[in-house]
C-alpha cells in the first residue's frame, strides 16, 4: 500500500509536529496508508487529523519516495497547522511540537533523512528510491532500546501492546 506522511510546522517554522505511537512508543511524523480512492494529499490531510487532532493546510509536496524492491511509494508533504487541538486517541500516546533541531532521541530513523529533504527547499518534488531502515539503524536500535524493537517485531505479527 502506498503512503502519505507530512512535517506539520506549528507558528513558526521552528518546530514541528510528531506523535508518540501507542504500538510502539517511538516519536513520527503523522502518515499512514493512502486508502482506496483518495489522492496522496487528501491522505496526508487525514492522517494528520486522526493522528493529531490537528487541522492542516498542505504548503508543498517536498518528495515521493519509492521503497528499494517494490512499487510502493511514500510521499512527503510540508504543512502548517490551520485548527484543531493536540487528542490523544487509539494511535496516538501523546502529541507535541519539537525543536527541529532537538528532536527525542526516541524517532522514526527516517525523520533525519527527510527533514534533509525538506530543508533542501527545491521548488520540484524529489523522486528517488529510498532503503528503508538500514541493519546498521536496526542494529543501532536494538543497542538502545531493545524493548521497542521486540514491540515493534510483534506488531509485525499482528500482536499489539498498547499502554
Amino acid at each position: 500500500m502506498n503512503g502519505a506522511s507530512v512535517f506539520v510546522f506549528g507558528k513558526s517554522k521552528k518546530k514541528i509536529l510528531l506523535i508518540k505511537r501507542r504500538d510502539i512508543p517511538i516519536w513520527v511524523i503523522p502518515g499512514g496508508g493512502i486508502e482506496k480512492g483518495e489522492t496522496p494529499e487528501e491522505a496526508a490531510i487525514r492522517e494528520a487529523k486522526e493522528e493529531s487532532g490537528f487541522d492542516i493546510k498542505l504548503i508543498r509536496k517536498v518528495a515521493e519516495y519509492t521503497h528499494i524492491g517494490s512499487n510502493k511509494k511514500n510521499h512527503l508533504f510540508e504543512a502548517e497547522v490551520i485548527g484543531g487541538k493536540a487528542t490523544i486517541n487509539s494511535e496516538a500516546s501523546a502529541v507535541e511540537f519539537f525543536d527541529v533541531d532537538n528532536l527525542p532521541e526516541t524517532r522514526h530513523p527516517l525523520i533525519n533523512e527527510w527533514l534533509s529533504d525538506l530543508k533542501k527547499n527545491r521548488k520540484k518534488v524529489i523522486k528517488r528510491e529510498i532503503q528503508g531502515v538500514t541493519i546498521k539503524q536496526a542494529l543501532r536500535q536494538i543497542h538502545r532500546h531493545p524493548i521497542m524493537v521486540i514491540r515493534f517485531i510483534l506488531t509485525r505479527f499482528g500482536i499489539r501492546i498498547n499502554t
